[in-house]
């Protein structure tokens, strides 16, 4: 009999050899461990699946994580109309009231060494519907000390668009205010002066501060 038998026990139970038997350890806990992860991870799945369905049929237009507004698709502000892509309605702005050049006072003075200037410059303002006040040589404080176009000068209390109405008419002048109390405006020439701005941009110039470009709207 072996070592290895216990005391009393034989026949079936009796254990031949030197070594111990072998014990394998149970598998079905390694079974249930893994079809544990493997439901966990299929679960993680299934969600991050869902998110994502959401995200593509519950956008609805709005931005996208880029940052970047879309329509269906399209670029930003535009929707779809029979295939084709067409632009967001932009807001429309307000349209200004402007004064009209028959309601604007302006005396012309020639701050240059050039003669007649002020006068061409009046007659050439009257056609296109100002009115003409004084016209003469600039005061000593300007005369031949004026070095661009021109300046309007006038008083603070006058209306600001008549000065954007008059400064349609000559590009590159400056704005001034004394202590005046009437509403006219002096339009000082200086030796930077070569000519009114043409009459046909002028006008494009009023009707653009008229109404001014409307605002494109942020919404898809």
């Amino acid at each position: 009999m072996s070592m290895l038998t216990p005391p009393g026990m034989g026949g079936k139970y009796r254990v031949t050899g030197t070594a111990y038997p072998r014990l394998s350890r149970p598998r079905r806990r390694r079974r249930i461990v893994l079809a544990v992860i493997g439901a966990v991870m299929a679960l993680g799945l299934l969600g991050y699946g869902t998110l994502q369905l959401v995200g593509v049929f519950g956008g609805d237009g709005k931005k996208t994580a880029a940052g970047k507004d879309c329509v269906h698709g399209t670029r930003a502000g535009q929707g779809k109309q029979g295939g084709q892509a067409v632009p967001a309605a932009a807001s429309k702005a307000p349209a200004v009231v402007l004064p009209q050049p028959g309601q604007i006072t302006v005396n012309v003075y020639n701050a240059t060494p050039r003669a007649g200037l002020a006068k061409a410059v009046g007659d050439e303002l009257k056609k296109r519907g100002f009115v003409i006040g004084k016209v003469g040589n600039a005061p000593a404080d300007f005369d031949k000390k004026v070095p661009g176009p021109g300046i309007l000068l006038g008083s603070a209390r006058t209306d600001k668009a008549a000065y954007s109405v008059l400064a349609t008419q000559l590009a590159g002048t400056t704005q001034q205010t004394d202590t005046r109390e009437t509403a006219d405006i002096d339009l000082i020439l200086g030796t930077g002066f070569t000519a009114l701005t043409a009459k046909e941009t002028a006008d494009k110039a009023m009707a653009a501060l008229a109404q001014p470009s409307p605002a494109p709207s942020g919404k898809c």
